[in-house]
């Protein structure tokens, strides 16, 4: 049987999760993908990443994915939260979020890895060090220019990142980004350093993976063990004002990392001062303000993943999103071919599922952030409840496939009367 896009060709920029996703949902679906990455090797680089529920279920429908990333995640059943002196606050369970479905959270390098197999096995023809210098459309068709060469398709979906080239034709002008006021340490390292330390010795129990939170004062410190006790990555977010012009991604300092908590617990220091300075990165948190839209004048071209939408660590939905936008705008492309709409139609009815969605849940990385740094900690260990993490059924317990099936036709139908 003749599958949906069949006849329809694709081209997709930067193979972070938004562009892999977007690949594979295309090419199951038929299409002929292409998929351009400026990196010259599929190396990545990074520490832990979250996928929440409602992205869970994308990597369950790949068939072997499960059961490839089962072994490299992190599995605790909670979280613990600790003030920056150490005192015990409370500890946030997961098993009211059992129904949603299953969370993964490992090495962003690692699970990179099995979904770039998974793409490459269905077909997708991904090409490094392939660095896109130009968009362009017509009515008719879509193109790039890599390396000085001019590839076209039906379609384009620029999944190239915060610092989007794609994002100057969609808006007519250079968008450039903004820093946050904050930037976040980031480690992953083996777990030698802790045993050693009898501060710290208990984290890399191998019978248990081990979540904590200490927070402070416009400060919050997340670490995880995993693998067995051999792994762990931690966190470490501060205010930061420094200019994001040029770089927002540069090795750490060990000594600047343990400045920033200054005065808190002894153990927060040992799990720094037991990091290789050559695993951490000194991390700058960068935004852009909403866009007015996501799609090109000739609706040809769409952003997805951090191109459209930046999302703040503390929302714990940025690479989710980038998924459900993969899935949308597949199924979106799916949905317009079986009638007379073609790309155009799929493209603004992507923008037009996703849009409010996005926007919703990029405020959770603002509010769960001020939540616990802009906390009194007096207040907070008489109400240490407070500190817990909105878990939002509205986003979480989500199936974006389904959701795009369903509304797909009365979206279109509003899109004509608008």
């Amino acid at each position: 049987m003749t599958k949906p896009l069949a006849n329809i060709k694709v081209l997709i920029v930067g193979a972070g999760f938004a562009g892999l996703t977007a690949a594979i949902e295309t090419r199951k679906r038929g299409a002929s993908v292409i998929l351009f990455d400026s990196s010259t090797t599929r190396r990545q680089l990074g520490d832990i990443i979250s996928f929440g529920s409602n992205s869970g279920r994308i990597f369950l429908s790949w068939p072997g994915v499960e059961e490839k990333l089962d072994p490299l995640c992190h599995h605790s059943d909670g979280l613990e939260f600790r003030a920056y002196d150490d005192t015990y606050l409370t500890t946030q369970k997961w098993d009211a979020e059992v129904n949603y479905g299953k969370r993964f959270n490992g090495h962003r390098g690692e699970i990179h890895e099995a979904v770039w197999d998974h793409a490459v096995s269905l077909g997708v023809d991904i090409r490094l060090g392939c660095k896109v210098t130009e968009y362009f459309e017509t009515d008719s068709e879509a193109g790039v220019i890599v390396n000085g060469e001019k590839f076209t398709a039906d379609v384009v979906l620029a999944g190239d990142g915060v610092r989007s080239t794609a994002r100057t034709i969609v808006l007519g002008f250079e968008d450039k980004p903004k820093s946050s006021g904050y930037a976040v340490y980031r480690a992953w390292m083996g777990t030698e350093g802790l045993k050693a330390n009898p501060l710290t010795e208990w984290l890399a129990d191998p019978s248990i993976d081990h979540h904590v939170g200490w927070l402070g004062p416009d400060v919050h410190f997340l670490v995880a063990t995993l693998q067995k006790g051999t792994a762990c990555s931690w966190v470490l977010t501060h205010k930061d004002d420094a200019d994001i012009e040029e770089s927002w991604s540069t090795p750490g300092s060990i000594p600047d990392a343990i400045a920033a908590v200054k005065d808190w617990a002894p153990i927060v220091h040992a799990i720094i001062g037991a990091t290789p300075p050559s695993s951490l990165i000194d991390w700058k948190l960068v935004f852009r303000d909403p866009l007015p839209t996501w799609i090109s004048p000739k609706s040809r071209i769409a952003l997805i993943g951090d191109a459209a939408h930046p999302f703040l660590p503390t929302s714990i939905q940025g690479a989710s999103q980038s998924m459900e936008d993969g899935v949308a705008a597949a199924v979106c492309l799916e949905q317009a071919t079986k009638g007379d709409g073609g790309v155009q139609e799929a493209l603004k009815a992507y923008e037009k599922i996703r849009y409010p969605r996005v926007l919703a849940t990029q405020r959770t990385g603002v509010t769960n952030r001020d939540n616990w740094h802009k906390a009194d900690f007096d207040q907070v260990k008489k109400n240490p409840e407070s500190v817990k993490l909105p878990r939002e059924a509205w986003i979480l317990n989500f199936d974006v496939a389904k959701h795009t099936y369903d509304v797909y036709e009365e979206t279109v139908k509003s899109l004509k009367e608008d």
